[in-house]
């Protein structure tokens, strides 16, 4: 078992340890140590180009680390598969939803069961995510193409969801979607953590994700260079300055 540790005892779901990665000559993420537990929601910050989607990609499997460890429930994953790890609880919300748009509302939702044969589990979890996103279940057979924004964004959150993730991972939640719209995204984002489910998220919008999350991280050219608890990142002058437009 992983040997990091909370404060209260429990064991990291997922982490890094000391995590470099390359593409090719170029040094992405550098000594990156990061750990994420059991039911808390915790956010990756940072501009363009600071290594936030290289974090997602590796700990997904889409990248291999050059150095370090991904360690998946204790078990070292590096050499994993995606589909490995999505098996034994990591999924993603992609950036910009990224769904099949000429599939229907629930052709999409049923492949994110694509790796289960429990037809029982995948019926029951049909109907949570219906009692989740009552919209979507009002738009089944729609093509997901037409959908708002808002809406499509409800159906690859419940796409998620339908491969029983214990860490849902989301890449920037709130982009291209309207102001009122991602309010209600985040109100959404809480309620699935107020059920206990574990989220990672990476999103430029830092005041909305700090006033959600339990801890953060803010990367800076592939470094974490902060590392501390919403609040506190909420009340650092150095953050407020760099992303919260203040100072």
């Amino acid at each position: 078992m992983s040997e990091t540790s909370s404060t209260n005892g429990a064991t990291a779901l997922l982490e890094f340890r000391q995590v470099n990665t390359h593409y090719g000559a170029v040094h992405i993420l550098k000594d990156v140590d990061l750990a994420i537990y059991p039911g808390e929601l915790v956010c990756l910050l940072g501009g363009n180009a600071s290594g936030k989607s290289t974090t997602l990609k590796t700990l997904l499997g889409m990248v291999t680390p050059t150095s370090g460890e991904v360690v998946l429930d204790g078990e070292v994953v590096n050499d994993k598969p995606t589909s490995y790890r999505v098996i034994n609880g990591v999924t993603m919300v992609p950036e910009n939803r990224r769904l099949f748009k000429r599939l229907s509302v629930k052709e999409n939702l049923e492949l994110g069961a694509y790796l289960r044969n429990d037809k029982d589990g995948i019926a029951e979890d049909l109907e949570k995510i219906y009692d989740l996103f009552p919209r979507v279940k009002e738009r089944l057979s729609q093509k997901s193409g037409t959908l708002s924004g808002g809406e499509q964004q409800m159906v690859a959150i419940g796409r998620a969801l339908m491969s029983r993730p214990r860490v849902l991972l989301m890449d920037e939640p709130s982009m291209g979607l309207a102001p009122a719209l991602v309010q209600q995204n985040f109100e959404l984002i809480q309620q699935i953590h107020a059920d206990g489910m574990a989220i990672f998220m990476v999103e430029q919008n830092a005041n909305m994700a700090l006033s959600i999350a339990d801890r953060g991280w803010v990367l800076q050219t592939g470094r974490v260079v902060l590392d501390d608890t919403a609040d506190a990142l909420m009340a650092n002058p150095e953050l407020r300055a760099s992303y919260l437009g203040e100072g």
